[in-house]
């Protein structure tokens, strides 16, 4: 594997917006028996979510996410050379949304923007993006937004899918700094690309009268083609055969010990799966960093959100991420935050 290794770029702040409307798991009642709810409950770790209304996109928390930043920080938006929108909802087909926000956020019309697309190891990869153009000569500041509204694509009654995910919307600020140095570890693997999957609605398989109808799938879960499918034990097996590797691939190279660090941030997927790992690894849970119990699963979203919720206001200097999900796709990153400025979480 080759690790990307940053000098002298690092990560300047971080924020986060939820929407205000909360969700609890303990009202699944129509959708798990009753004496089963506490113990679902239990094994993911998720009693509330935040899930956004039928008019707030991702880009909208994105956004509000982006200016708290700005503001906080008083950084002029004529300096933002670069703007990444990473999401698996994007405003519209066409055009990408990052321009969208470029003219929202009032920045100027020298701004580079772009969209990306990835599921819950989106972050890492848009960190590397972010820190790829930061690296380059003329480039000085890359503002990375990452969100989602996941719930829009979950059904209801899929009793799989329904208790796990909520929306969050992210901005990173990455920049030349001096006396930082991050190391980053991609990877992917195509063979599983049915693990997660909303199999309707783009070119492969597009939109139909017949497949957005929600009908009875396995194990009695009712969903559409166009809304979310996941093999939850493929998944959990997926996970525990490549993050804990991974992790230890990245201490090797940068030749320290995984106890050594300040916090592991993984992608909050659930806890039943993210506790094996943490107990897989021999690494202290008091500096694992949990935020699932109040927001659910948020994609791409989830580490940066984590960062936000649990570290607001600290500046751990040794931090490991590690995002994992669809595609498959993962990736893991060690970094600094002794120089970031990191935000509480914000309603939208």
């Amino acid at each position: 594997m080759a690790f990307i290794t940053f000098n002298n770029i690092g990560i300047k702040a971080i924020a986060a917006c939820v929407p205000p409307k909360k969700v609890y798991n303990k009202d699944l009642d129509y959708l798990i028996a009753e004496e089963e709810i506490e113990k679902t409950i239990n094994s993911i770790g998720i009693r509330e979510r935040r899930e956004a209304e039928k008019n707030v996109c991702s880009s909208d928390l994105c956004y509000k996410a982006a200016e708290k930043l700005l503001a906080d920080n008083d950084i002029d938006k004529n300096s933002i050379d670069v703007l990444l929108f990473l999401s698996q909802l994007p405003d519209y087909k066409i055009p990408a949304t990052a321009p969208i926000l470029q003219h929202r956020l009032g920045l100027p019309k020298t701004t580079a923007a772009l969209d990306l697309s990835l599921g819950c190891s989106g972050y890492i990869y848009g960190l590397a993006t972010a820190m790829s153009f930061a690296n380059q000569i003329g480039i000085n500041r890359v503002l990375l937004l990452v969100g989602e509204t996941f719930t829009k694509f979950v059904n209801k009654r899929d009793k799989v899918n329904a208790p796990l995910y909520g929306d969050a919307g992210t901005a990173t600020l990455i920049e030349k700094m001096d006396d930082q140095k991050t190391l980053i570890a991609l990877y992917s693997d195509g063979a599983g690309e049915d693990y997660v999957k909303i199999e309707a609605g783009e070119a492969r398989c597009p939109v139909t009268a017949v497949n957005i109808v929600p009908i009875e799938k396995e194990d009695g879960n009712i969903r559409a083609d166009n809304e979310v499918f996941m093999d939850g034990m493929d998944v959990f097996n997926f996970a525990l055969s490549v993050v804990p590797k991974s992790i230890k691939e990245i201490c090797a190279f940068a030749e320290i010990e995984l106890n050594s660090i300040d916090n592991l941030v993984l992608h909050q997927a659930n806890r039943f799966m993210t506790d094996f790992i943490v107990k897989r690894l021999k690494f202290p849970f008091e500096k694992m960093m949990y935020c699932l119990d109040r927001y659910g699963n948020t994609s791409s979203a989830s580490i940066p959100l984590t960062i936000s919720s649990e570290l607001a206001g600290k500046q751990p200097k040794s931090v490991i991420l590690c995002g994992f999900g669809a595609g498959l796709s993962w990736g893991t990153t060690l970094l600094s935050l002794e120089k970031c400025n990191i935000l509480q979480v914000i309603d939208y």
